[in-house]
């Protein structure tokens, strides 16, 4: 039956709405927890870790289920593993101590525990990353059969089972211990800033700045992707979220349904690497590069303002060719409206930054702050006070979308920590790591390229922070090799893993983009892909310039080398899409390439 959902029966709102205060208090739990847990701490992980798992499954299993069946199993699955997690917590320093895992519980536990994430990670990202998860066990189990550079000594299925679920190996890795500490609390504060008047915010800050101008809609898309993405830090959300407001306003001036839905598409791609939040792969970084979250943003803020450099100059480019109009004067908002509404943005993203780049103090209490004052801000809009149902139904709004988004990424980190946990107990990672090395001949730029079409395809197929990732522990390695610093290394396998999302054949938000604008998503891609050709151009660029990337180390190099790369950029999209007599055209491509590569910039 199709008809069936965690709420009850379509159709039946007596039954939707009898369960809707069951996963308001859960999420309600699920967000206090979090936040705990900076405010308190303290917490041994095998403590936090099961505990924020437990939390998550019903929402990764049970509440998103549309069928029946999907209903029972997932309740079944959600039921056993959250008794395998609290049996975990209750007894984890008992469990912690042993060497071997002998008992039958314990071995059908650990398997409860496994099988649950994989099942949660299909259920909330598809087939493709659970599959890489069970072949990468399958291989943990039965690689000693596998002759060769790739084989290894048998390992006892007791003692691996052991690490992965009862030590801080695999599931309890460093990456869910920053999904749970860090990430989850930025995902409660976009919730809560969504759930409010941001969206009008940020729409109306973008509409006065770019609404007035040439292909005005079409650039209202661009800022408005970047307020907004800065937030989510998830390019399909950005493309639900700004596409409602950006496609309609698009077509509706004549703009081609085509180019209208590969704008929104290119433009939310970029969300993940602007700060200040740039999504949960940033946080992941941060902990596998031993860096502070302030100096990655810092360092991704050039290339991340190139980007939508980029994406403006090829929208202008093409407007100048089809002469696209501006947003007419009557559907702009007064200065006062822009005012008002603004400050539901502004305010909270302010507190952010203040504390984090002013006060100094972590990421995590940082985004506690800025919490404290969405919070406040939801009880008001533009005309005031919102009144008190109005206050509670905003709440329980944002209190599901954060647990429905904290599952989703907890989801995905717990699968793709299982296979690092492969790739460190098989030696898996650094046998990669020597065959690219090999492939690529020792050089750095091979290794680049090799480096960027694994992740083009590998993100094809799971979501950016997953590809990013598993790419970076079997590529990152390989390019520090090189001679790449550790962070520049990372900063280019995390832009490849979200440019991803816009390079076919499997192209995330063009498919989303072109659904909502109701054109071909073929068609939607090759304009995605001609307006941000130059985008794949920049995490090349900041290798060869690596002035670029070190603003606050040498800040006049990194605004020449930022200028260098934006000439090269806007060459290259008059060039592809812009009017320039063909002879000119052909000519600037090269001319770019130079620009952009030659005379790098630090290093």
């Amino acid at each position: 039956m199709s008809d069936v959902t965690a709420f009850g029966h379509r159709g039946d709102g007596t039954g939707r709405w009898a369960l809707r205060a069951v996963w308001v208090a859960l999420a309600a739990l699920t967000a206090v927890f979090h936040i705990g847990l900076v405010l308190y701490g303290l917490l041994p992980n095998l403590v936090a870790l099961p505990a924020h798992m437990a939390l998550l499954l019903p929402f990764a299993l049970v509440e998103r289920a549309r069928t029946r069946a999907g209903l029972i199993t997932g309740v079944a699955i959600s039921a056993a593993a959250i008794v395998a997690c609290l049996y975990l917590i209750a007894h984890h320093q008992r469990l912690q101590s042993l060497w071997v895992m002998t008992d039958p519980w314990h071995l059908a536990m650990a398997w409860i525990l496994i099988g649950s994430v994989i099942e949660a990670a299909r259920r909330m990202v598809g087939w493709p990353l659970p599959i890489v998860a069970v072949l990468g066990l399958a291989y943990l189990f039965f690689g000693h059969d596998v002759p060769g550079l790739f084989g290894f000594a048998e390992k006892n299925a007791g003692i691996v089972l052991k690490d992965f679920v009862f030590q801080g190996a695999a599931l309890w890795g460093q990456i869910t211990i920053t999904a749970v500490w860090v990430i989850a609390v930025f995902v409660i504060l976009g919730a809560i800033v969504n759930a409010g008047e941001a969206g009008a915010g940020f729409m109306n800050l973008a509409i006065a700045l770019a609404g007035g101008l040439r292909a005005g809609a079409a650039k209202v898309s661009v800022l408005a992707s970047a307020f907004f993405g800065s937030i989510s830090g998830s390019a399909s959300a950005n493309v639900a979220s700004t596409g409602a407001f950006t496609l309609p306003a698009m077509k509706r001036l004549g703009y081609p349904p085509s180019f209208a839905a590969a704008v929104e598409a290119v433009a939310s791609t970029g969300g993940q690497i602007m700060p200040p939040l740039m999504g949960a792969g940033a946080f992941i970084m941060a902990t596998l590069t031993f860096t502070d979250y302030q100096e990655i943003a810092l360092r991704a803020l050039l290339p991340a303002v190139l980007f939508f450099f980029a994406a403006w100059i090829g929208v202008e480019a093409f407007a100048r060719r089809h002469d696209l109009r501006p947003v007419p004067k009557a559907d702009r908002p007064d200065r006062g409206t822009v005012l008002v509404t603004g400050l539901f943005f502004c305010v909270p993203f302010g507190v952010l930054l203040v504390a984090l780049f002013g006060l100094n103090v972590s990421p995590p209490l940082a985004a506690l702050y800025a919490i404290a004052t969405a919070t406040v801000m939801l009880a008001f809009d533009g005309d005031g006070f919102v009144g008190g149902r109005a206050l509670v139904l905003r709440l329980e709004t944002a209190l599901v979308n954060a647990a429905r988004q904290i599952a989703t990424i907890g989801a995905i980190i717990l699968c793709a920590s299982l296979v690092i946990g492969v790739f460190t107990a098989t030696g898996l990672g650094d046998k990669l790591n020597a065959t690219i090395l090999s492939a690529s001949g020792g050089l750095l730029w091979p290794a680049l390229l090799l480096t960027a079409l694994a992740c083009l395809i590998l993100g094809m197929e799971v979501p950016t922070t997953a590809a990013y990732i598993l790419t970076v522990t079997i590529a990152g390695p390989a390019l520090v090799a090189l001679g790449v610093p550790l962070l520049d290394a990372h900063l280019f396998v995390f832009w490849f893993a979200l440019l991803s999302t816009i390079t076919p054949p499997v192209c995330g938000t063009v498919f989303i983009a072109a659904g909502m604008a109701q054109a071909p998503w073929l068609q939607v891609a090759g304009r995605a892909m001609a307006l941000g050709i130059g985008l794949y151009l920049i995490p090349l660029a900041f290798i060869a310039n690596p002035a670029l990337i070190a603003l606050t180390e040498t800040p006049l190099l990194a605004l020449a080398a930022f200028a260098k790369i934006a000439v090269g950029l806007y060459l290259i999209a008059n060039a592809i899409l812009g009017v320039w007599p063909r002879w000119v055209r052909a000519a600037a491509v090269p001319v770019a390439v130079v620009i952009i590569f030659a005379f790098g910039i630090g290093g």
